[in-house]
This record gives C-alpha cells, structure tokens and sequence, in this order.
C-alpha cells in the first residue's frame, strides 16, 4: 500500500488515513478479527518526515532534528468485517541532544534510518540521541500501547 501524504494535509489526518486504510486492508481478509492498523509520522517545523528515501535524506533528517524538539505522531485503528471501529492520533514531543556529523554518519551507516520516520528508532541506537519525551515512549516507537489496550477493552478485547 503506498503511503503518500496529500498537499495541504495535517500530519495527524495523514497518519490517521494510513493507520485506517493498513486497518481496513486486512480486516477485510478476517471478518471475525479485530484488526490494527498504525501508522507513525514526525514532524519537525511543520515538514513531516517519513522513511528516508537514501543515506543523504536520513542526514539531511537528522541534522534537522539535532538539537530540537520534534512531533511523533502515531495513529492507530481498530477494524472489524471492513468497518473502523475507533481511530486515534496520539503524539509525542521528543528533544534530541546536539549530534555531531561524525556521529550521523556513524549512524546512518548502521542502516538502521532506513525503515523509521525520521530517520531513527527510539528503541535502537537512535534512542541514544533523545535526551527527552514528553508524552509516551511506546508511541515514539510506533504503537501507543496504553491507547491501543484501552480501545480494545471497549470493543470486549481482555488482557490476560
């Protein structure tokens, strides 16, 4: 499924139609299921950064972020028989530390930018450029997961 932001779009209205269409995809395929679907954007001076197309990119990213505080904004949606149950933007602000370009470098040639908005994983080594969040760590990672068990309470969805 592609993901292509629209013109004019608002990063939370961008990550809530992608989690709902990855929702909606599979629920289709598993009718009795409830399905989830997320999506996950950062957005630092209203520019949304998504996966990094090559090793330039994921620099020019995080020589952005160096220093400053950015967006996370992760959407989910639960999807049951084709129909969206409930949707959520949550988000998250997250500082990075003054990184040096030796250190980017360094971590671009981990190729562990490639697959993560923004260039950077919370929970790899790109977590060590945070030096704080404000709101919830797991949605920096990519799934709110007090949001996402709260909503599946409400649909009879139990933990164990």
């Amino acid at each position: 499924m592609p993901e292509e932001h629209v013109a004019g779009e608002p990063p939370r209205d961008y990550a809530l139609r992608m989690a709902r269409d990855k929702a909606l995809a599979v629920s289709s395929r598993f009718a009795d299921a409830i399905v989830i679907g997320a999506d996950t954007i950062v957005v630092c001076d209203s520019h949304i950064l998504e996966k990094p197309t090559d090793a330039n990119d994921a620099r020019r990213m995080l020589a952005m972020l160096s220093g400053r505080t950015h967006t996370v904004v992760t959407a989910f949606a639960l999807a049951r028989a084709g129909k969206i149950l409930e949707a959520s933007p949550v988000e998250s602000n997250v500082t990075f530390r003054k990184l040096t370009d030796a250190e980017i470098d360094a971590y671009v040639a981990t190729e562990e930018p490639f697959d993560k908005a923004g260039a950077y994983g919370i929970q790899g080594v790109g977590g060590g450029f945070i030096s704080h969040v404000e709101g919830s760590r797991d949605n920096v990672m990519g799934l709110p997961t007090e949001n996402v068990v709260a909503a599946l309470s409400r649909f009879g969805v139990r933990r164990l």
